[in-house]
């Protein structure tokens, strides 16, 4: 069949906007004061960067196991945002810190990285929290009369400072520096030395400032962060601003929430620690990985594994020696065959605690590692979870409150993925950004799965050539991604872009570009978990790499009729027999509240009848499609230079921004039944 190759969906939501936007939305909010801010151009708009990304993130083979290091060090587990082990120290920076813009960049030159410089003119910022929220009135209603105005719209650097005294009780100890996210490129310093530059909106990122520091006494720390503006008059539109080495290195279709975003700790670790055990647990067997990092003198000791009392099994020990400056891998598998096995219906969680005893028998380090029995394969066209074929009933989301942006709270939090989950959703996609630690814990114990995400949103093919043969970000967000979330059960998918563009000619450059991610999450998954990504195209020329065919697909609203879903899902699986299909993203839009015809674009009875129509055409063939995901669970705040007169609010969910007002369509959703052969709820 000649079928259309698909538009991504925004890369004409400029192009409808004007169709979108022609009536008033109900009850709208009578026009917001003039806000008191008034944003100051920034420069510069593009930070400088390195010749490659600057955490030289890289995977080693060790003992059998892809270990991964940034800045020349093993990447630690960031369960210390709320998890304690008895042998280490952990301080919260939480709170308050103090804040300055920069947009003229003349911090660096007055020595504001600095401990000795005054803080005049500084003021007070809650971390985590965004700046976009300090002085952006109406910044959560859909009218429009101010954007453009408040914190939202300043870009360029702004500084982070706030001051801490070491414990006596850190001398001799290893003492990291944790950061859950800083959006977009942080550069750090801890008594006026430079520590590490961090460039990634969403991804933890942890740096060695021992050298730094004297315990009793004080330390200053201080956080550059930098924002590319998204357009030189957020108005109008014009000018948008692009960066070749970022990712996203151009506007996207989501609010990109600035500064310190996520929680922040200094860790005091043993000098011979463990810092990551990666575990994998199927079939009765738990394999663990403990990763050793020696930074003192020759170590002879053991390692003893304890699965948990809830398996039913004995705890392991195993010898350990550890050269001086190196890092080490012990391997420990256990039968556990009397564990409950992690599923939708039974989400069972367990923890393993992992100890590292010197010789003596005295403990020097712990860390616990929470897990799933689970298995996740791909079985020709069909997807399975612990054996059994599944249907995923999928929600994208994205990240963000109105009162607290992308800095959420767990009660947030709760209500936001309690609303998937009331919709009967079994599925998030974290669309197109990793998440805090969090959601993934939520996820595991609600028996909800997780098709994981990163920032590859709208690369071309100048860009993705780049990032592979270079650069290095992209591959950087893939290891990380797989390696932070390694243990959760409910994640069963790893998505590596969205919608990026795909080169002629067979696709050199775009399939070098998703082969090089897809092997750097094979090098680190123990667990072999399926690789899929977002297309723009039913085409795409790199189906072949995939496990998991994933494609965006927008028929009856940007192109096409509803009806030529079917026939598209038909010829994808007529080209790719012997692999599963996801639906990654389709939806539409309507006002709040607006009822008519189902023929009507922009009736939520148009909206529901559309998602009712794709819905019946992907449950129709359950032998080869694995699922469907909804965009998008609720309305969301976006500058891309569309719906200006809403504020940059998407109107394409579930529910409106507020989480609370549910269109018509959300009751579609949730009366929307999965394959009976498939059902698993």
């Amino acid at each position: 069949m000649n079928l259309p190759v698909h538009v991504t969906r925004r890369a004409v939501l400029a192009a409808t906007a004007a169709t979108a936007v022609t009536a008033a939305l109900p009850s709208a909010a009578p026009a917001a004061p003039a806000p008191a801010y008034t944003p100051v151009p920034s420069v510069p708009q593009v930070p400088p960067h390195g010749d490659r990304e600057p955490a030289g993130t890289r995977i080693e083979r060790i003992g059998g196991t892809g270990v991964v290091f940034q800045y020349g060090r093993v990447v630690p587990a960031f369960d210390g945002w709320t998890r304690r082990e008895p042998t280490r120290d952990y301080y919260s920076l939480d709170g308050r810190w103090q804040f300055r813009f920069d947009p003229a960049d003349k911090g660096l030159a007055a020595g504001w990285h600095r401990p000795g410089t005054g803080t005049s003119g500084w003021a007070a910022i809650e971390v985590p929290s965004s700046w976009d929220l300090r002085d952006t009135p109406d910044f959560p209603g859909y009218d429009g009369t101010n954007f453009g105005q408040g914190t939202a719209f300043q870009d360029g650097y702004a500084w982070y400072r706030t001051s801490v005294t070491i414990p006596a009780s850190c001398a001799g100890k290893q003492v990291r520096l944790n950061f859950l996210a800083v959006n977009y490129k942080a550069e750090v310093w801890v008594n006026g030395r430079a520590v590490g530059v961090h460039e990634g909106g969403h991804t933890p990122f942890s740096l060695a400032v021992g050298d730094a520091l004297t315990p009793g006494r004080s330390a200053v720390i201080v956080v550059r962060v930098h924002r590319r503006p998204s357009f030189t008059d957020y108005r109008t539109g014009d000018g948008p601003i692009t960066d070749p080495l970022a990712v996203p290195y151009k506007p996207i279709d989501y609010w990109p929430y600035a500064g310190i975003t996520r929680s922040v700790w200094l860790e005091a670790v043993p000098q011979v620690s463990v810092p990551k055990v990666l575990v994998s647990a199927r079939a009765g067997r738990l394999d663990v990985r403990v990763v050793i990092d020696n930074r003192g003198g020759r170590f002879t000791g053991r390692v003893v594994v304890s699965p948990g009392k809830a398996t039913g099994a004995r705890d392991i020990t195993v010898p350990v020696t550890v050269a001086a400056g190196t890092v080490a891998v012990a391997r420990v598998e256990i039968a556990v065959p009397h564990a409950r096995v992690w599923s939708p219906e039974h989400p069972t969680v367990l923890t393993a605690t992992i100890q590292l005893r010197a010789g003596s028998g005295a403990l020097v380090d712990q860390l616990r590692a929470d897990y799933g029995v689970r298995s996740v394969a791909v079985t020709g066209s069909t997807l399975t979870v612990n054996g059994a074929a599944v249907f995923l009933k999928g929600l994208n989301w994205h990240e963000e409150t109105a009162r607290h942006g992308r800095s959420m709270t767990r009660q947030e939090y709760d209500r936001e993925l309690g609303l998937a989950r009331t919709a009967g959703a079994n599925l998030l996609r974290n669309s197109v950004y990793n998440r805090h630690p969090y959601v993934y814990e939520w996820a595991d114990r609600n028996g909800v799965f997780v098709m994981d995400d990163i920032d590859n949103m709208w690369l071309n093919t100048a860009q993705e050539k780049l990032q592979t043969e270079s650069y290095g970000l992209s591959r950087a967000l893939a290891t990380m991604m797989a390696w932070n979330q390694h243990n959760n059960p409910s994640v069963i998918l790893w998505c590596l872009q969205n919608e990026s563009e795909i080169d002629g000619a067979g696709a050199p450059v775009y399939r070098a570009w998703l082969q090089d991610m897809k092997d750097a999450v094979k090098a680190v998954d123990l667990q072999n978990r399926p690789v899929t990504w977002a297309s723009s195209s039913s085409w795409d020329a790199a189906f072949d790499i995939a496990d998991v065919i994933g494609f965006n697909e927008y028929f009856g609203y940007f192109y096409g009729k509803d009806a030529d879903l079917g026939p598209t899902l038909d010829a994808v699986h007529t080209n790719h027999p012997a692999k599963p299909i996801v639906i990654t993203e389709n939806g539409t839009w309507s006002y709040l509240g607006k009822r008519g015809p189902d023929t009507e674009q922009g009736t939520e009875d148009w909206q529901a009848a559309s998602f009712r129509s794709h819905w019946q055409q992907v449950t129709a063939r359950p032998g080869f499609v694995a699922g469907y995901t909804f965009w998008v669970l609720k309305d969301y705040k976006q500058r891309l230079g569309y719906n200006e007169e809403y504020n940059g609010l998407s109107t394409m969910g579930l529910v409106g921004f507020d989480s609370r007002t549910r269109r018509l369509v959300y009751d579609a959703f949730a009366d929307a039944k999965l394959p009976s052969e498939r059902l698993i709820r």
